[in-house]
């Protein structure tokens, strides 16, 4: 390979020229300090030999007189410096190694869209996103959308549409589209109220993070450090500056609806589509929106009057929306192919690492050291009680859980209504209390097509 630029002096010059070398350069790194290395070895095993000599054999060597207490510690003295200075540059060639993983040749501009409904674990897999540092990474920035045009005559039959275009310019990194779903219109580019902004780190960080005011009241302030209202121009400047663009949202149902994204050559879309066990979601949703299940929860203990046909029918919406989607992909239509990839949570929940190793994979985007550590420090915790909204739990423990506390009439509702999805996504029904209560009975069939269209 031929390098072009001249061979530098120093060894600084020589980590940055290779830094521009995309992935060749990470190669000549490893070479490069390997050999740094072994020279270093090879010097401090010299020296170490040398310095281990006895005081007057090094005295008749250098035909001077040395006292011997002066020269045993001496040897130690340097002997001990150079192994600082050894165990220094190590360290150092390791992390310059890293960033260079990190920044060499990061490929194309990717964008990615993780498709859910609430109460999928779409938070908890969206963090995976959210801790790589060359990601821009959006948390529902649909909801402002969803809050104007859906209560507008006739806008739950645009509300679609509205989300497609929405996401486009989001995805473009034109943030300013959000200001026209915000009332009153942020003056001059600042907004001081965004929904769950604290769950995007892109927007915590600096430049992004401005310093705070008195009179500014954000209620989804940033969770770390103290900011000012959002800026959207320096958000923009920011989704621009990163490598790539990630967008969280549990409100577009219609996969068919992103096919003119898909196609849009700008973007090179990735839609991963993830999806958990229906009794699951409606048991999470009773506890984290118990206003919206009032009558659902007195049909349950009670049982006296028939189930109230507007809820049936929610969750008959819920499974049949996803159930299309999922079949849409399953068919292969070209526009789709190899720009999609279904994920079920109770996976992710079992092996958290290795399902974000595919799901990055999939999507063209670097898994860093950063990401698995979150993964393994919050996958691995106890799980707060008091936070339904935490992302931070023991998921191997926790997935299952609700199969210990909803009665078994409602689980025999939902399955009844969600058969079809149920049986598409590989869920088994209980046949009896028992079967639903017995954690050595699985309700997952144990494999699940990897579906990557």
């Amino acid at each position: 390979m031929e390098i072009r630029c001249a061979l530098p002096k120093d060894i600084w010059e020589l980590l940055h020229c290779l830094k521009m070398r995309s992935k060749y350069a990470i190669l000549l790194v490893f070479v490069i300090s390997l050999v740094i290395i072994e020279k270093e070895n090879n010097f401090i095993s010299r020296v170490s030999d040398k310095l281990k000599q006895s005081p007057q054999a090094l005295a008749e060597a250098n035909s001077t007189e040395v006292s011997p207490a002066l020269a045993k510690n001496g040897s130690l003295a340097s002997l001990q410096e150079l192994d600082a200075a050894f165990a220094q540059l190590r360290s150092l060639l390791h992390n310059i190694t890293l960033q260079l993983e990190g920044d060499g040749d990061p490929g194309p501009r990717r964008h990615v869209l993780l498709m859910a409904t609430t109460r999928t674990g779409s938070s908890f897999v969206g963090e995976f996103f959210n801790q790589q540092s060359s990601i821009f990474y959006l948390f529902e920035p649909l909801w402002h959308v969803e809050k104007t045009v859906y209560f507008l005559p006739g806008g739950a039959s645009m509300v679609g549409l509205a989300y497609r275009d929405a996401l486009k310019q989001l995805f473009l990194c034109n943030l300013y589209i959000l200001e026209n779903f915000i009332s009153p219109v942020p003056e001059d580019h600042l907004m001081p109220f965004l929904f769950r902004r604290s769950s995007s780190q892109s927007l915590c960080e600096e430049p992004v993070c401005t310093p705070s005011t008195k009179k500014a009241f954000e209620k989804y302030s940033c969770k770390n450090r103290r900011c000012g209202p959002l800026n959207i121009t320096l958000a923009a400047e920011a989704c621009q500056r990163k490598q790539h663009v990630v967008l969280k949202t549990v409100r577009l149902r219609q996969l068919d609806v992103l096919q003119p994204l898909v196609e849009d050559p700008r973007l090179d879309l990735r839609i991963i589509q993830l999806v958990r066990d229906p009794r699951a979601i409606l048991a999470s949703r009773m506890v984290a929106f118990p206003g919206k299940y009032e009558t659902l929860k007195k049909w349950t203990s009670e049982g006296e009057a028939p189930l109230h046909k507007d809820e049936v029918q929610r969750l008959r919406n819920n499974c049949e929306s996803v159930r299309v989607s999922a079949e849409l992909a399953l068919r292969r239509p070209g526009w789709l192919r190899g720009r999609y990839m279904l994920v079920r949570y109770e996976d992710v929940a079992r092996a958290p690492l290795q399902k974000a190793r595919e799901m990055f994979r999939f999507a063209g985007l670097p898994l860093t050291p950063q990401v698995e550590e979150w993964i393994g420090k919050n996958t691995q915790a106890p799980l707060d009680g008091n936070d339904v909204y935490s992302t931070c739990k023991k998921s191997s423990e926790q997935f299952d859980k609700w199969r210990f506390s909803m009665p078994f009439k409602l689980a025999q509702v939902v399955q009844n209504i969600c058969t079809p999805a149920m049986q598409l996504f590989r869920y088994k029904l209980a046949s009896s209390p028992a079967a639903l209560a017995n954690r050595s009975f699985s309700l997952l069939e144990e494999a699940l097509p990897t579906w990557v269209t």
